[in-house]
C-alpha cells in the first residue's frame, strides 16, 4: 500500500527540508562521504558511478542547499546510465546515510512529482572514526635508551640519521601521487579510470580526443565540435574501445593509435549529422 504524499512541492518545502546553512558545510559532507564509498564499495564501476551521482546531485543543490529535484530520468539522460541503474545507485546512497527521499507531490493537481533528494551532513562519530584510524596508521618516532646515551658531538649525525627516513618517505608518497590532470574533464577521468589506473595513460587517451577534434575556422580558433561535443564523443568512444579490447580484437599499433582511429571515425559520421551539430 502507498503511502500518502503530504509534502507540496514548493520554494518553501524545499527551505525547509535543507540541511546546511552554508555550501562550505555541503561540500565537506561530499568530501567525506566520497571516502566512505571508495571504503566501503569493492567494485570500482559502481565506486565511480556512486561518487559520480553524489557530484551531480551535489552541484544541482546549491540553489537550497542540500536539496536536489530533479527527476530520475533527467539524472540517467546526464550521466548516460538506465533509470533502473540510477534507481539502484540512490538507493545504495540511502543504505550508506548519504542521501534522504522525500515524495513530493504537485500543487496544482496534486499529483505524484519528482522527489526531493536530500544530502544529509555527515556525523559527528562518522568524522571521528575516519580520523582515529588516520592517526592510528602515522609512524611513531620511539627513543631508545641507547639513542640518550649518545655524546653531544654525535648530535648532527643522529639528527640526520633520525629525520632522514621520514622525508624520504614523504617524497616517496609524493612521486607515487596518482592524479589525473585538471584539464581532463571529470566524466572522461571517472569512466576511464574504471579501466586505468595509471593517470597518464588517462590523460593520453583524453589527448587522443582533443588532437581529433581540429580546428575548422583558424580565423575564431572554433573547432569542429563544441566541448560538451567533444566529451560525448570521447565517452562513447572510449565505451567502443573497451568493447573491442573485450572481443579479443588485436591492436597492432597500440591502444592509443586504435583508440585514435575509433574516435575519428566517430567525428567523421557525426560531422555531418545535422541533428547532432545544431543539438
Amino acid at each position: 500500500m502507498k503511502k500518502l504524499i503530504d509534502v507540496i512541492a514548493n520554494e518553501e518545502a524545499y527551505s525547509n527540508l535543507s540541511t546546511f546553512t552554508q555550501i562550505e558545510e555541503l561540500n565537506k559532507s561530499v568530501r567525506v562521504y566520497r571516502d566512505i564509498i571508495r571504503a566501503s564499495i569493492k567494485r570500482r564501476d559502481v565506486q565511480t558511478r556512486l561518487i559520480s551521482l553524489l557530484e551531480l546531485l551535489k552541484r544541482y543543490s546549491c540553489k537550497k542547499v542540500g536539496v536536489s529535484y530533479m527527476c530520475k530520468n533527467t539524472i540517467a539522460d546526464m550521466l548516460e546510465l538506465s533509470y533502473k541503474t540510477i534507481q539502484r545507485l540512490m538507493k545504495k546512497l540511502e543504505q550508506l546515510g548519504v542521501i534522504r527521499q522525500v515524495a513530493m507531490k504537485r500543487k496544482k493537481d496534486m499529483m505524484q512529482t519528482a522527489n526531493a533528494i536530500i544530502i544529509q551532513p555527515v556525523k559527528e562519530e562518522v568524522t571521528d572514526k575516519t580520523t582515529s584510524k588516520l592517526t592510528e596508521k602515522c609512524p611513531t618516532i620511539k627513543t631508545t635508551t641507547s639513542s640518550l646515551k649518545q655524546n653531544i658531538k654525535n648530535i648532527n649525525k643522529r639528527n640526520s640519521v633520525a629525520f632522514s627516513p621520514i622525508v624520504d618517505k614523504s617524497v616517496e608518497k609524493i612521486s607515487k601521487a596518482n592524479f589525473v590532470a585538471h584539464w581532463v574533464p571529470d566524466r572522461f577521468a571517472n569512466l576511464a579510470s574504471s579501466y586505468y589506473q595509471k593517470a597518464k595513460s588517462i590523460q593520453e587517451f583524453w589527448k587522443v580526443v582533443k588532437q581529433c577534434n581540429r580546428v575548422v575556422d583558424y580565423s575564431t580558433n572554433n573547432r569542429a565540435f563544441t566541448k560538451e561535443q567533444e566529451i560525448f564523443i570521447g565517452l562513447r568512444a572510449f565505451k567502443e574501445f573497451v568493447m573491442k579490447i573485450k572481443s579479443g580484437v588485436k591492436m597492432i599499433k597500440g591502444e592509443f593509435a586504435y583508440f585514435n582511429g575509433i574516435v575519428n571515425k566517430l567525428m567523421d559520421n557525426l560531422y555531418f549529422d545535422a541533428d547532432f551539430i545544431v543539438g
